[in-house]
């Protein structure tokens, strides 16, 4: 948290932080064991949906693109209530995880992609198909699968995949879920980019650590700062400003 907020920041929201991160765990069940109509009834508010709207009527596909920040489970299962939707995730390694996944995340609309060749190609299809897809482009990608970009001033091994999806002319949308006091529910929070998300694979990557930069900085407190944004993944070599 501190190489990303800095000092005074850090201390602002770690403890807040901490105490999100609680809620988190505690909130998979009350999503992924109700019935969706149940699930997608928990976000009472909603900003930005004409986005959502506009991209629908254009048919070219719609990117979903949000940070671990909030409740990132709840997007896509509401989502998923007004439209097909692919979601990336990164299979776990104990067997019992996998079927709690499967069970409680791929819905009737909401079909999963696991972060592999054959997923991406799920992905592609769905795009081509004019459907929705959702990525956490903030998650850290295995070796040769991503690029050293920066992210709140520091090096982070950074995923290309969100990047390459971008150049199918798809509608980018950032989002985020935030999570409301005195589990009050949710307030879904939808964007258009800042900017255009386009040039190299590479400066699109860019692009998007800033877009995710951007919604981090509405809710810092929210983010699960847990997961090591930073860590060098085996094999991949570290840039000379973390050696």
């Amino acid at each position: 948290m501190i190489l990303a907020l800095g000092e005074d920041t850090e201390r602002r929201v770690r403890f807040s932080a901490i105490a999100h991160a609680g809620r988190q765990s505690l909130e998979l069940s009350r999503i992924w064991l109700r019935p969706l109509e149940e699930a997608a009834a928990q976000i009472v508010r909603i900003s930005g949906w004409e986005l959502v709207e506009a991209a629908m009527r254009e048919g070219r596909g719609i990117i979903y693109l949000t940070p671990h920040l909030g409740c990132f489970e709840i997007t896509a299962q509401y989502l998923s209530t007004h439209a097909p939707i692919t979601a990336l995730y990164r299979p776990p390694k104990q067997a019992w995880m996998q079927q709690l996944i499967e069970s409680g995340r791929a819905r009737k609309q909401l079909h999963l992609a696991s972060a592999d060749l054959a997923g991406v190609r799920t992905l592609l299809k769905a795009l081509k198909k004019g459907e929705a897809v959702g990525i956490l482009p903030d998650q850290t990608p295995k070796k040769g699968e991503g690029r050293w970009l920066d992210f709140f001033g520091k090096p982070a091994y950074t995923m290309t995949l969100a990047a390459r999806l971008t150049e199918s002319g798809a509608t980018v949308i950032v989002m985020w879920g935030e999570r409301l006091p005195n589990g009050a529910g949710y307030h879904f929070h939808l964007h258009a980019p800042s900017q255009l998300i386009c040039g190299t694979t590479e400066e699109r990557a860019q692009q998007i650590n800033h877009e995710m930069e951007r919604l981090i900085r509405q809710c810092p407190e929210q983010y699960l700062w847990g997961y090591n944004r930073y860590k060098r993944p085996r094999g991949v070599e570290a840039p000379s400003e973390i050696d």
